[in-house]
Protein backbone atom coordinates (compact mmCIF):
# COMPACT_ATOMS: atom_id res chain seq x y z
CA UNK A 1 0.00 0.00 0.00
CA UNK A 2 1.90 3.41 -1.11
CA UNK A 3 0.78 6.83 0.37
CA UNK A 4 -0.57 7.75 -3.09
CA UNK A 5 -2.92 4.91 -3.08
CA UNK A 6 -3.81 5.83 0.23
CA UNK A 7 -4.14 9.38 0.01
CA UNK A 8 -6.41 9.07 -3.40
CA UNK A 9 -8.22 6.63 -1.70
CA UNK A 10 -9.38 8.40 1.21
CA UNK A 11 -9.64 11.64 -1.38
CA UNK A 12 -12.37 9.51 -3.11
CA UNK A 13 -14.19 8.23 0.55
CA UNK A 14 -14.35 11.59 1.60
CA UNK A 15 -16.32 13.01 -1.30
CA UNK A 16 -17.96 10.18 -2.32
CA UNK A 17 -19.80 10.20 1.64
CA UNK A 18 -20.26 14.24 1.02
CA UNK A 19 -22.90 12.94 -1.39
CA UNK A 20 -24.21 10.82 1.08
CA UNK A 21 -23.89 7.56 -1.28
CA UNK A 22 -23.45 4.57 0.76
CA UNK A 23 -20.53 2.69 -0.63
CA UNK A 24 -22.08 0.05 -2.50
CA UNK A 25 -24.65 2.51 -4.21
CA UNK A 26 -21.22 4.41 -5.69
CA UNK A 27 -20.18 0.59 -6.98
CA UNK A 28 -23.64 0.02 -8.53
CA UNK A 29 -22.95 3.52 -10.26
CA UNK A 30 -19.79 2.71 -11.65
CA UNK A 31 -20.25 -1.01 -12.56
CA UNK A 32 -17.70 -2.15 -9.99
CA UNK A 33 -17.86 -4.88 -7.49
CA UNK A 34 -18.42 -3.37 -3.91
CA UNK A 35 -15.24 -5.41 -2.94
CA UNK A 36 -12.96 -3.11 -5.61
CA UNK A 37 -13.91 0.21 -4.38
CA UNK A 38 -13.65 -0.86 -0.92
CA UNK A 39 -10.14 -1.69 -2.10
CA UNK A 40 -9.74 1.48 -3.31
CA UNK A 41 -11.14 3.36 -0.77
CA UNK A 42 -8.43 1.69 1.69
CA UNK A 43 -5.68 2.42 -0.16
CA UNK A 44 -4.63 -1.12 -1.41
CA UNK A 45 -5.83 -0.30 -4.92
CA UNK A 46 -5.09 1.44 -7.17
CA UNK A 47 -7.83 2.32 -9.35
CA UNK A 48 -7.44 1.76 -13.21
CA UNK A 49 -7.06 4.82 -15.53
CA UNK A 50 -10.46 4.20 -17.25
CA UNK A 51 -12.29 3.84 -13.01
CA UNK A 52 -10.18 6.95 -12.12
CA UNK A 53 -11.90 8.70 -15.14
CA UNK A 54 -15.44 7.02 -13.97
CA UNK A 55 -14.94 7.80 -10.49
CA UNK A 56 -14.07 11.24 -11.18
CA UNK A 57 -17.02 11.42 -13.79
CA UNK A 58 -19.41 10.09 -11.34
CA UNK A 59 -18.53 12.04 -8.52
CA UNK A 60 -19.35 15.53 -10.62
CA UNK A 61 -15.18 16.08 -9.79
CA UNK A 62 -12.02 16.92 -12.33
CA UNK A 63 -9.67 13.97 -11.98
CA UNK A 64 -7.34 16.85 -10.62
CA UNK A 65 -9.61 16.98 -7.88
CA UNK A 66 -9.39 13.50 -6.63
CA UNK A 67 -5.53 14.17 -6.10
CA UNK A 68 -6.29 17.38 -3.93
CA UNK A 69 -4.90 15.99 -0.89
CA UNK A 70 -4.31 19.89 0.81
CA UNK A 71 -6.15 20.23 3.91
CA UNK A 72 -8.15 16.97 3.62
CA UNK A 73 -9.24 16.27 7.53
CA UNK A 74 -11.99 13.68 8.78
CA UNK A 75 -14.83 15.85 11.14
CA UNK A 76 -13.14 14.84 14.40
CA UNK A 77 -9.63 16.01 13.30
CA UNK A 78 -10.78 19.21 11.67
CA UNK A 79 -12.95 19.65 15.29
CA UNK A 80 -9.51 19.04 17.37
CA UNK A 81 -7.71 21.74 14.75
CA UNK A 82 -10.29 23.89 15.74
CA UNK A 83 -10.08 23.47 19.46
CA UNK A 84 -6.72 24.16 19.83
CA UNK A 85 -6.87 27.33 17.18
CA UNK A 86 -9.77 28.29 19.79
CA UNK A 87 -7.51 28.02 23.42
CA UNK A 88 -5.05 30.26 21.44
CA UNK A 89 -7.23 32.95 20.55
CA UNK A 90 -8.56 36.40 22.78
CA UNK A 91 -11.92 36.70 24.11
CA UNK A 92 -13.27 38.93 21.72
CA UNK A 93 -11.97 36.61 18.73
CA UNK A 94 -14.09 33.70 20.41
CA UNK A 95 -17.13 36.04 20.44
CA UNK A 96 -17.07 36.86 16.71
CA UNK A 97 -17.04 33.14 15.80
CA UNK A 98 -19.07 31.60 17.67
CA UNK A 99 -21.95 34.58 16.58
CA UNK A 100 -20.45 33.61 12.84
CA UNK A 101 -21.84 30.06 13.47
CA UNK A 102 -24.91 31.21 14.68
CA UNK A 103 -25.41 32.89 11.41
CA UNK A 104 -24.20 30.02 9.50
CA UNK A 105 -26.88 28.16 11.62
CA UNK A 106 -29.82 30.07 11.05
CA UNK A 107 -28.98 30.30 6.92
CA UNK A 108 -30.03 26.39 6.93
Amino acid sequence: MSWLSKKLGKRIKEIREGFNLKQYEFAEQLEMEPSNLTRIESGYQMPKEENLIKIAEKLGVKIKDLFDFNETFSKDEMIQKIVLLLKKSTESEIKYIYQMLINLKQLK
